[in-house]
């Protein structure tokens, strides 16, 4: 299985494989996709000053592996092709800081140095986040540890972030929001581990249990008497449902916070694409489908601001079209995150599957 992941050029060794292109002003590709970079591509890289790249782990589709692009179709590309928004990058050091910090923050909510610690790791994920203008998440590459609760709360804060900006939140409140992602299931803390990491599925009385996790939380920071009301909104509300069937309290509509319908819109997709014990992960394309149909659940200005601020597919990557075609994206739409532009590899075709009526039944499976 391929993991994608971000890492900084600094920390590139020999042999890693690098899962995107390299193209010059004219789109001319220098280093292709998935080639294993040598000491000397990785030198190249830096001098360039380029600070990150994408790589992947784990043995590649062998079907991937074969695909050879035709000169003709190359060109096609070339002219067609467009560079996908400005997204979030976040190295790999700053992925291992903020989720070792997390976990320091649900293992100590009593200690004295929790406030500050929080701010800390609030303040370094704000800046990773903001420091290249990123309007856009590439979702296939978060995930920043194996164990759940803390990649999730990163993962979390990261999408909550980068929708709030579509969402039009100033940048206090961006930074807000931010620590409320990261402190949303910090309630779980005060949740036996027995229940909290059983296999199956949970028991009434366990569920129960469960469902007070996002007030145990609102506690923890109010007894801190040093968080504002909107962060630790965010905490309590993260699981309210707009139509008044969430928990723990039952508020529905504009009873409920902003940054908890960012938050939970961020959560529940972060959720369905995460494998569990007692479940399989969907995949993101249809997690993404499953949000576009929750509109009694979430909050639709937040559904749409999801959608305007993820890359399902990232430009460049190989996809199968309904009709049996295997296709290259060059173009995103963020009108319709599931819709973009392709050309086909045999042919050079183009499909703009968001905007061509002859496409309208062709979808990338």
């Amino acid at each position: 299985m391929v993991k994608r992941r971000v890492i900084s050029t600094r920390k590139l060794e020999a042999g890693m494989r690098i899962d995107q292109s390299i193209v010059d002003a004219m789109g001319r590709a220098l280093i292709k996709k998935g080639t294993y970079l040598d000491d000397f591509q990785i030198e190249y890289l830096q001098d360039k000053g380029i600070n990150a790249i994408y790589i992947s782990e784990g043995e590649p589709d062998e079907e991937e592996l074969d695909i050879e692009i035709p000169e003709h179709t190359q060109k096609v590309i070339e002219k067609v092709r467009v560079e996908d928004r400005s997204k979030v990058q976040l190295g790999e050091d700053v992925r291992k800081r903020v989720g070792a910090g997390v976990q320091y923050l649900f293992d100590n909510t009593d200690n004295n140095s929790f406030i500050e610690t929080t701010h800390n790791v609030s303040d370094e994920l704000v800046k990773a986040v903001t420091s290249n203008d990123a309007v856009a998440v590439d979702i296939s590459t978060l995930k920043c540890s194996d164990e759940y609760t803390f990649k999730h709360s990163v993962d979390v804060a990261t999408m909550a972030m980068i929708i709030g900006k579509t969402y039009g939140l100033s940048k206090s409140e961006l930074h807000d929001i931010g620590i409320s992602g990261l402190l949303h299931d910090v309630g779980k803390s005060k949740i036996p581990n027995n229940v909290l990491n059983k296999p199956a599925k949970l028991t009434d009385e366990e569920f129960a249990l469960m469902k007070q996790h996002s007030l145990f939380g609102y506690k923890i920071l109010k007894n801190r008497n040093a968080f504002p009301l909107d962060i630790m909104s965010g905490v309590l509300q993260h699981h309210e449902k707009m139509n008044g069937k969430g928990y723990p309290l039952g508020a529905s509509g504009n009873q409920i916070h902003k940054y908890a319908r960012i938050i939970a819109v961020a959560d529940v997709f972060d959720a369905l694409v995460t494998e569990r014990p007692y479940k399989k992960p969907f995949t993101k394309h249809n997690a993404v489908e499953m949000i576009m149909a929750m509109t009694g659940e979430l909050d639709l200005p937040a559904i749409q601001a999801f959608l305007g601020s993820i890359i399902l597919y990232p430009v460049d990557s190989i996809v199968t079209l309904s009709n049996g075609k295997k296709a290259k994206v060059v173009e995103n739409n963020r009108n319709y995150v599931m819709r973009p532009k392709v050309v086909a590899i045999e042919t050079g075709t183009i499909y703009d599957l968001a905007n061509d009526i002859k496409c309208a039944s062709i979808i990338i499976e």
